[in-house]
């Protein structure tokens, strides 16, 4: 679980990122998570766009996408969103740690 800190610092990762899964008519088919589940594993952190014509808003297939794919949604902003997932054998995203109390 990702807290406000480390998902603030992603966000700002993810901004020059370019959107390279996009949701069309189809919705989230086989094909859309197993693109999901290789860009995450070569990323760590991917943006998705969500298109007009498909049967799911973004804020849904941002979850079902990442429910799916063992990932955690970052950020949803209109039709766009960005999702993490940490990749255990080769991390290239260090997240800041947690403060103590």
């Amino acid at each position: 679980m990702l807290n406000s800190k480390q998902r603030a610092y992603l966000r700002a990762l993810a901004n020059p990122v370019d959107t390279i899964l996009i949701v069309g008519k189809d919705g989230i088919d086989a094909e859309v998570l197993k693109q999901a589940d290789d860009a995450l594993t070569a990323r760590e952190l991917m943006k998705g766009r969500v298109l007009d014509t498909s049967p799911v808003v973004a804020h849904e297939a941002a979850e079902q996408i990442a429910e799916k794919t063992s990932s955690e949604t970052v950020q949803v902003i209109g039709s766009k969103f960005v999702l993490y997932r940490r990749n255990e054998k080769k991390p290239k995203i260090v997240l800041p740690k947690e403060r103590k109390k």
